[in-house]
């Protein structure tokens, strides 16, 4: 994609805008409100999300699809972790409408993202998932990304611990 729109059947990938906060919160909010799959304990406001959004496309890219005019996933990148050494590693998520699950949406928005990061000279990509998931775990390793291990009990939501899984995937070997 690199900086263009692309088309594809599930729908258009595009780069995100402050106006798409309302839509991409649509999908985000109930995730926070009736899962561990964020360890967010409440959704975040307008305002707080659009500022969100803002510092993470400073430097990295966040898409979302639309199908029919309605956003239906999305994707963004994040610096891995602060140090200067760790620059050209990203942390990827990528969430989708529960009505387009299985639908190729979570697929095209990660491939998409991919060829963003690796167009701006990133080395790796880091993706993080709450256990059980076996979607998510599905998706990352069809695109290439390997398990490399489990944080356990590092999330407390809903009165219980939960377990993180990880997955890399090298962006030189792409």
């Amino acid at each position: 994609m690199t900086g263009a729109d692309a088309s594809n059947s599930s729908g258009k990938i595009r780069s995100a805008t402050a106006s798409d906060a309302p839509g991409i919160l649509a999908i985000y909010a109930p995730i926070v409100e009736s899962s561990a799959i964020s360890f967010e304990l409440e959704p975040p406001g307008i305002e707080e999300f659009v500022d969100r959004m803002a510092t993470v496309m400073k430097d990295n890219p966040w898409l979302v699809m639309e199908h029919g005019g309605v956003i239906v996933g999305y994707a963004y990148a994040t610096v891995f972790r602060s140090r200067a050494a760790y620059s050209r590693t990203r942390e990827s998520s990528v969430y989708v409408h529960p009505d387009y699950h299985g639908k190729g949406v979570g697929k095209n928005l990660m491939l998409a993202l991919l060829e963003e990061l690796s167009g701006r000279g990133n080395h790796r990509v880091v993706a993080g998932a709450t256990l059980p998931n076996q979607g998510s775990a599905a998706l990352h390793e069809s695109l290439g990304f390997r398990y490399v291990g489990t944080f356990h009990e590092v999330g407390h939501k809903f009165d219980r611990w939960h377990d993180v899984g990880f997955w890399e995937l090298s962006l030189d070997d792409r």
